[in-house]
């Protein structure tokens, strides 16, 4: 490839040039590239996998009780591979535990984050396209429910109703809805006015048919983004929401049940807490890492900073220094 500082053409025209000569980049190369993001996606890649198979083999284990092997301490290989992160105050294994409260929590997060994405990017996109009385509805609704602090109005619904796993991915939905709807509207808004919107007007298509065909593609690397920002967040909700003990309830458990459980032996067996907590921060680390990983990649204008080394962002930066 010709060095870039050889090209005596402004900032924004080397970034094209590269672009031009390199292509378009699929997501793995793009991602093999990031070591960070290839390690967060390895991760959370690790996560779903043990939610989804980890409890059919582990099952049994998470609920087996031993009074004489209780608050066993962990990384011990003299304990057996089912108890090298210890056991809890009933002698059950906390490895097999927190397999079970992988799927628990995944059950919880992945549902309300699926639900609140389709329903607010829809109802954004459709307001945001027609604009008019249905915008402003549809904003003042948004803003309604936004005025009351989220994690809030789950306690208080949760406190009325029962706390179970379906209203927690009920409320927690609801609350998010509006994050989605009103990042899709925004989007949607400006894409009205574009080029090939008003081509496809011009030649009759139905505003259903455009709202499918080219508005949702363009606004949906930015929702996408969101989601899994949002997964971070509604994770981080039920774990709060169990940890106040109106979340996830016994017999089943959760990474915020565990923490909340392991409280009172903290100075006395401090991995009921600990370990279960790590799990939660580790997972929402990855999946913030991840997703500004993702914000770069799917956008056209931003793309090009993952296909080069670093040799290459060293010349093409000092280019656009010296075209300013």
């Amino acid at each position: 490839m010709t060095q870039i500082q050889d090209q005596p053409v402004p900032g924004k025209t080397v970034k094209a040039s590269v672009a031009q000569r390199l292509g378009r980049p699929s997501m793995l190369s793009m991602l093999l590239r990031d070591k960070f993001a290839t390690v967060a996606a390895v991760i959370l890649g690790f996560v779903l996998l043990t939610a989804a198979f980890g409890p059919s083999l582990m099952g049994e284990l998470a609920t087996k009780q031993d009074l004489m092997f209780m608050n066993k301490a962990p990384f011990d290989p003299a304990n057996g591979w089912a108890y090298i992160l210890g056991s809890d105050s009933l002698g059950r294994s906390m490895l097999a535990r927190m397999v079970v409260a992988t799927q628990t929590t995944l059950l919880v997060a992945v549902p309300a984050v699926l639900v609140a994405l389709v329903l607010g990017s829809l109802w954004g996109v459709w307001a945001g396209y027609h604009r008019g009385r249905r915008e402003n509805i549809s904003m003042r609704l948004a803003d309604i429910i936004m005025s009351f602090p989220s994690l809030l109005l789950a306690v208080v619904v949760l406190f009325v109703f029962s706390p179970s796993a379906a209203n927690i991915v009920l409320i927690l939905a609801i609350t998010r809805i509006p994050i989605y709807m009103r990042t899709a509207r925004a989007e949607s808004a400006e894409l009205q006015s574009r080029t090939f919107v008003d081509a496809a007007r011009t030649f009759g298509t139905k505003p259903n048919s455009i709202i499918v065909r080219h508005v949702i593609p363009v606004v949906t690397p930015t929702l996408l983004t969101l989601a899994t920002l949002e997964f971070c967040f509604v994770m981080l909700a039920e774990s709060s929401l169990s940890f106040l003990g109106i979340g996830i309830q016994p017999p089943d458990v959760s990474w915020g049940l565990m923490v909340a459980q392991g409280r009172q032996y903290l100075q006395t067996a401090w991995w009921l807490s600990i370990l279960p907590g790590l799990a939660i921060v580790i997972t929402a680390v990855a999946a913030n890492v991840l997703a500004a990983w993702m914000r770069i990649a799917t956008d056209p204008a931003q793309r090009w900073r993952l296909t080069l080394d670093k040799q290459t962002k060293k010349d093409l930066t000092a280019v656009i220094k010296d075209a300013k």
